[in-house]
């Protein structure tokens, strides 16, 4: 049995130059600095350059009872002391020590992704009467699935792109995801018929899915829990913003060049975009920049024990097959990630529920003309800044607070602090939950009446604010509660949320004829209102559901 000792600097140098089977033939060992071992008995660290006590949680990449569980997955054998860790609090190479430019660089990019490829969902809508005219067709439901089946590929994609990033790495995952979804665009351009547009579609939509699901993940690997609110904002702009935008783009580029080129711009832009990421992005996940280090320190060495504390010690095969079981088990094991999914993909499905009655009500009660009608998308874009805006200065100040008072009562009575809880992120839902509701009964009302068209545009600001502080809420919630795992969890709630988006709005001119602007937009209003709940549910009870249905083996 090892010393209960935390091995000094000359300890694991000894060790390592005396254990390995194929000792180095160096004289002197080039053991890099940055390598830190865990004792066998006490699991503590040492690194070259740090002092002889663990290593501080809040610096590492992964929440503080997500890294006990893999630290103890990691610790099963008897080999810990040959575990690496970052080199202390200050590692550069842990992407939280990373500096400020180089976060806002990789961020931008991901970003941007996720910005280009939920705005390929919509850009193609304006075209689609020319389109059904070319290949002679006259079903609206056909032409709506056109443009749904691509969201369909969000829903798709997501279970397999989340686990492989978690597997090999962010990086590798959005090159390979990137290509993907450039060739498809594409070949939607040139496809000769409906069916094989239907299929092109479908496909792009499957790699397109990538930067939104697993944004988040990148996210959480580069910023602090207490950071985070603002960060993950910025990124909830593309999701949401995409489909605004496309629309008014779309417009256009068919008026002036056709339905094809549409796809085109779509691929001169996502090549651009992919092209800059392929060059100035870095790997972010901490489990694979750990076990490149100790790939790096086994090769210096010769001692092949060496690995990564968040090694799972499980091959690849059996990694992969957890990795894509664990957004169906958050799917069906875990309630927080249930009733999250269904809300935001309410939420989602408003959004494109909304599409299809925009352009309708602005060109047939209002008269506007396809371009001007275009435009009226922008009201939900104008509202979703304003929510960005207002989750932003709320989201991370909150948390803060929280976590200071509840310090403040841990001092007082005499008990350990429990730090920054998921349940502080969602405060703002409560605003959220109330406004989303409010906002369809002014969009709807006006519409009916056919008051000013200011009126509903009014309407579908309100609603955008709603939208995205729901959103980004229950997002910032699954992300804090999983950690570690956040881009599955995103994943599992990727496979709602885009479901809903592709069916629920197939059903959207149907009801509004039936039901009339009034009271079809009220019973989207109404089911709001039935939902808001769920934000005083996770206040009073969330933790409480974490604890209790903590998922085993993720």
């Amino acid at each position: 049995m090892a010393s209960s000792t935390t091995l000094t600097e000359s300890q694991a140098q000894s060790t390592l130059t005396t254990s390995p089977p194929h000792p180095p033939t160096d004289d002197k060992l080039d053991l890099e600095p940055k390598a830190t071992y865990i004792s066998r008995d006490t699991g503590s660290s040492s690194s070259s350059s740090s002092s002889n006590s663990p290593p501080d949680p809040a610096t590492a990449t992964i929440d503080p009872e997500k890294q006990a569980a893999l630290v103890q997955n990691a610790s099963d054998s008897s080999d810990d002391e040959n575990l690496v860790w970052w080199d202390g609090d200050d590692d550069p190479e842990n992407p939280y020590n990373w500096p400020s430019w180089k976060k806002v660089l990789n961020s931008a990019l991901i970003s941007a992704l996720s910005f280009i490829t939920p705005l390929a969902s919509s850009m193609f809508a304006p075209g689609v009467p020319d389109l059904m005219q070319e290949f002679h067709s006259t079903s609206q439901e056909l032409a709506a699935f056109c443009v749904s089946v691509y969201v369909l590929g969000f829903a798709a994609g997501p279970m397999l792109f989340a686990p492989l990033s978690e597997l090999y790495g962010r990086s590798i995952i959005y090159n390979i995801t990137n290509v993907g979804f450039i060739v498809f665009v594409i070949a939607c351009a040139q496809a000769p018929s409906m069916t094989t547009l239907i299929i092109f579609r479908f496909l792009s939509g499957i790699f397109g899915s990538c930067p939104i699901t697993n944004g988040g993940g990148s996210i959480t690997d580069m910023i602090r829990q207490d950071r985070r609110g603002a960060a993950m904002a910025c990124f909830a702009i593309g999701p949401l913003l995409g489909p605004v935008v496309g629309p008014v783009v779309g417009g256009f580029i068919t008026t002036g060049l056709g339905w094809r080129w549409v796809f085109y711009i779509m691929a001169i832009l996502s090549g651009t975009l992919a092209l800059l990421y392929a060059l100035f992005a870095r790997e972010t996940y901490a489990s694979v920049l750990l076990r490149r280090r100790a790939d790096r320190l086994r090769r210096q060495t010769g001692n092949p024990l060496l690995r990564s504390k968040l090694d799972p010690g499980l091959s690849h095969a059996a990694y992969l097959r957890r990795g894509i079981l664990r957004p169906f088990k958050m799917l069906v094991l875990s309630p927080i990630s249930i009733i999250c999914g269904v809300y935001v993909g309410v939420v989602y499905a408003y959004l494109y529920l909304l599409f299809t009655s925009l352009t309708p009500l602005f060109m047939e009660i209002y008269h506007f003309k396809t371009s001007y009608a275009g435009l009226t998308f922008l009201g939900i874009g104008f509202g979703s800044m304003i929510g960005v805006a207002f989750f932003s200065l709320t989201s991370d100040s909150n948390i803060k607070k929280k976590a200071a008072e509840e310090a403040l009562a841990a001092e007082a009575e005499g008990r350990a602090p429990e730090g920054m809880k998921p349940e502080y992120r969602l405060s703002p839902l409560m605003v959220g939950a109330v406004v989303l509701p409010m906002g369809f009964f002014i969009y709807g009302w006006t519409a009916e009446y056919k008051v000013h068209w200011i009126a509903p545009i009014i309407g579908t600001v309100v609603i955008g604010v709603g939208d995205l502080i729901v959103y980004m809420s229950l997002q910032m919630y699954l992300v804090d509660t999983f950690t570690v795992y956040a881009a599955s969890a995103l994943a599992a709630n990727a496979v709602i949320r885009s479901v809903a988006g592709a069916v629920l709005p197939l059903a959207g001119l149907p009801m509004y004829d039936r039901l009339g602007m009034g009271w079809g937009n009220s019973i989207l209003g109404f089911i709001g209102v039935a939902l808001s709940p769920v934000a005083w549910l996770f206040l009073r009870h969330g933790e409480r559901l974490r604890k209790r249905f903590e998922i085993k083996n993720l």
